[in-house]
């Protein structure tokens, strides 16, 4: 078993430790954040999950074995944290946009977690598009990549508010790496509307020599792959050239574990992480 703790704890802290408690190879140590009242400690405690109000002080002050920290703050405290994790030894999944470790999607580097102390997990949408693209980048040759995600409003908590900017950036940069592109220009909506919106991302794509068959066939099998660990992906526009243009949208409902179905956001972002993880073995 590898034994984890996690730092955050809120959306996504408290959504990804639900996510471990159900897995049959992680096992959640302590959940540490900064209020005892918070929903996520108060549903860690019913759960049975050690936890604190200390923080990154309680990594500071207490020596606790585990192997991996999951780090679901913000990208200022991720990069203070990442510091005193690194000379303690243990092993950092950044899921936030800090850009400290290398950048890791489970399609395309999964590895990277072995031999780095600390690999990140980019953005929501960087994990819904970066997939696709890398294929993408493979049949054809890149001149420009838009990538547009719409989530739930209700499904950002404060530190993906705070983190808009390093969203923006941690993920044209996570596009150029696996795609060859710096011609890039991403943009994240949080719509308000009531019933909540389901997360969407669509991907506009001018290229030159693009070899279509080869890449909706490649599309489709990373979907499948991206399938095993995030069940509710979905191609719900399939590639379509327009205009010399390419676009496709994707979807992701999320398995309601903490926030409701439409928190897709949280799923895709936290299913990365514990796929990466797999690796820890």
């Amino acid at each position: 078993m590898i034994k984890a703790g996690i730092i955050g704890t809120g959306n996504i802290g408290t959504d990804l430790l639900l996510k471990l408690i159900k897995t049959d190879f992680i096992e959640p140590i302590i959940f540490a954040g900064r209020r005892m009242s918070s929903n996520g400690i108060k549903l860690a405690q019913e759960k049975g999950i050690n936890v604190t109000d200390k923080g990154i002080q309680f990594f500071i002050d207490n020596k606790i074995y585990i192997d991996v920290i999951y780090d679901c703050t913000n990208a200022t405290d991720a990069k203070k944290h990442a510091k005193i994790f690194k000379e303690q030894g243990v092993k950092v999944i950044d899921l936030t946009p800090a850009k400290i470790g290398d950048l890791c999607v489970p399609t395309i580097n999964p590895e990277a977690i072995k031999t780095q102390d600390n690999v990140n997990m980019i953005t929501c949408g960087g994990q819904a598009s970066t997939p696709l693209l890398n294929v993408i980048s493979k049949h054809c040759d890149l001149e420009y990549i838009e990538v547009v995600s719409q989530i739930a409003s209700d499904s950002a908590g404060m530190a993906t508010r705070l983190n808009i900017d390093n969203y923006i950036h941690t993920t044209e940069r996570a596009i150029s790496e696996f795609t060859g592109c710096n011609n890039c220009k991403v943009i994240l909506n949080l719509n308000p509307a009531i019933p909540q919106v389901d997360m969407q991302t669509t991907l506009f794509i001018k290229a030159d020599n693009i070899q279509f068959s080869e890449l909706n066939k490649d599309i489709y099998k990373t979907i499948e792959r991206l399938q095993e660990y995030i069940p509710y992906y979905e191609l719900v526009m399939p590639p379509t050239i327009n205009n010399d243009v390419l676009v496709l949208s994707i979807k992701v409902k999320g398995t309601g574990d903490y926030l409701p179905e439409y928190a897709g956001n949280l799923d895709i972002i936290n299913c990365a992480a514990i796929e990466i993880s797999k690796n820890l073995l």
